[in-house]
């Protein structure tokens, strides 16, 4: 039997938001506010009840990597609508993925500084906390180090 295109797309859209999420691991709730906020397309009714294609389990893939490599909720809108439509994904990828990678040295470099600090606290040997705070304000001693 032959499906006209209605009725094949009508067929393909036949996930209900319950069992996106669970294919997705996600709670219904997330998926609602991604498609509120545009992440995911709007998406057909039938009976009242959102109906997707499969189709959506790689945007929700997408979503998931981007939180993973530290995105923030804007920035995952911005991938998928801050360019213009004929920008490819890779294109997208990388203006957002160097931006990111700049954050994440600048991050990086601070916990090294308070790797550092946490370090010098942990071999304390200050009686009181005024007495650190001298030390501290006295810098480096000799060995490059400061007294706490």
């Amino acid at each position: 039997m032959r499906f006209k295109s209605s009725d094949f797309s009508l067929q393909m859209a036949n996930m209900t938001i319950g069992e996106v999420a669970r294919r997705a691991g996600l709670q219904a709730s997330a998926i609602r506010y991604y498609e509120k906020i545009g992440l995911l397309p709007k998406t057909q009714r039938t009976g009242g009840q959102r109906r997707y294609e499969p189709g959506v389990l790689n945007y929700l893939e997408v979503i998931d990597v981007a939180k993973r490599a530290g995105f923030r909720i804007e920035e995952v809108k911005n991938l998928f609508q801050g360019f213009g439509k004929g920008t490819p994904a890779f294109r997208r990828w990388q203006s957002l993925a160097q931006r990111k990678i700049t954050e994440m040295d600048d991050l990086i470099a601070r916990a090294k500084k308070m790797k550092l600090l946490l370090q010098k606290a942990d071999r304390c040997k200050c009686l009181d906390l005024e007495d650190c705070g001298k030390a501290f304000l006295a810098g480096p001693n000799q060995e490059g180090r400061s007294k706490i």
